[in-house]
């Protein structure tokens, strides 16, 4: 048995038991993937696994079984920013479940990790102006994962709003966040990315969580 350092994106849990969780992380070592917690309590309290949360882990890799055990898991964020605003949790929540939906399990894609740490932070630190975050998010994980949402291969999913597509494409991140939208247009939007990313991941993906977004950003 080798034990492994790492950094973990909470995406998804699944309870196991009464005292166990399947946690379904990204992290730089493994990827999508998703790890054992045994003994829940107030050393590891429900807390630590909200979507999004990043987390410092020790993993037991273990060549008997393919779901290593996890332990030693302590935030490396607070997060405070998020986890004190409705609407930013809202957002993770609807982030957390297009990863833990699109990216499948044992999927490593390069730089994932990293992009996601990174936009996460971004949303923490933020203030205000946070509305579009979501669609931004979304254009960029297109491009993450190879495809290339611009022109003739996103305007089929575009509607009308290919022009406001080709704005946040080519907008900076500070310029996106700012591009006025009303909630219906917005939601209208993120519904065409997922319909866009469903399509070139060949996987169908229902998102609940985009009804909560859809209830707060009117």
């Amino acid at each position: 048995m080798m034990t492994v350092n790492t950094d973990i994106i909470i995406l998804h849990t699944t309870k196991v038991g009464e005292n166990s969780l399947v946690i379904h992380t990204l992290s730089r070592e493994y990827g999508r993937r998703g790890f054992l917690v045994r003994s829940l309590g107030k050393r590891m309290p429900a807390s630590f696994f909200l979507p999004l949360n990043i987390l410092e882990a020790n993993v037991n890799e273990n060549s008997r079984s393919n779901l290593y055990p996890v332990r030693d898991l302590t935030p490396k964020y607070p997060l405070t920013g998020i986890r004190n605003s409705i609407f930013k949790n809202a957002i993770t929540m609807f982030i957390s479940e297009v990863l833990y939906r699109i990216i499948k399990d044992g999927t490593d894609e390069q730089g994932l990790f990293g992009w996601c740490e990174k936009e996460i932070l971004i949303l923490d630190g933020m203030e205000s102006g946070f509305s579009n975050f979501h669609i931004r998010f979304l254009l960029e994980l297109c491009i993450i994962l190879g495809f290339s949402p611009e022109g003739d291969d996103i305007a089929p999913f575009a509607g009308g709003r290919m022009d406001i597509m080709d704005r946040f494409l080519k907008s900076s991140f500070e310029e996106a966040m700012l591009v006025p939208l009303s909630g219906q247009v917005r939601n209208e939007i993120a519904e065409d990315l997922l319909k866009y990313i469903e399509f070139h991941t060949e996987s169908s993906v229902s998102i609940r969580s985009l009804q909560v977004l859809r209830e707060l950003f009117r």
